[in-house]
């Protein structure tokens, strides 16, 4: 019998829809049965986590164009850690974006590429088009055909983990 996967899922979200973008995300995984999902926020991620997972989902909002400061810092906290010990391990990126997401996008792949990941997915970015202190502020609600993009990408991860192809 094999070791079950593990796909290991990072957020930061301050108005909601960065979260419930990567719920969806693990409801996806989760549909897999030989692979574990563990959903944590970026505070409370670090090095252990990233190594003891086969795969990685990375998920933020767009804060002034960029990824949250929380999900840099989870990355700044990991970065040597596991340096040269993940090369070639799966991974994919979800934005929750306020206007186009795909600084924060560039931003995440950038250090991937730095730990040797390899992207299975084009960043996953849901455009909120808040653009008013009010808007950006506000609780957000990601739409149904968003959330099922997030758990075909959770489910397909996960199933691609299993199957040894990633």
């Amino acid at each position: 019998m094999s070791v079950p996967k593990t796909l290991l899922i990072v957020y930061h979200s301050l108005t909601g829809g960065t979260h419930q973008m990567a719920e969806a995300v693990r409801a996806g995984a989760a549909l897999e049965g030989g692979c574990q999902v563990r959903l944590l926020h970026a505070a409370q991620s670090g090095p252990a986590d990233v190594l003891a997972a086969q795969g990685y989902v990375f998920a933020t909002p767009e804060n002034l164009a960029a990824m949250s400061g929380q999900l840099k810092d989870f990355f700044d906290r990991s970065y040597y850690a596991v340096l040269d010990q993940v090369n070639g391990r799966p991974y994919a990126s979800l934005v929750c974006a306020g206007s186009d997401g795909s600084n924060a996008a560039r931003q995440i792949a950038r250090i991937a590429t730095g730990w040797r990941l390899k992207a299975v997915a084009e960043p996953l970015i849901v455009c909120t088009h808040a653009q008013t202190p009010e808007a950006i502020l506000a609780p957000k609600q990601i739409g149904e055909q968003d959330l099922a993009r997030c758990r075909a990408l959770g489910e397909a991860l996960a199933t691609g983990l299993v199957l040894g192809v990633f």
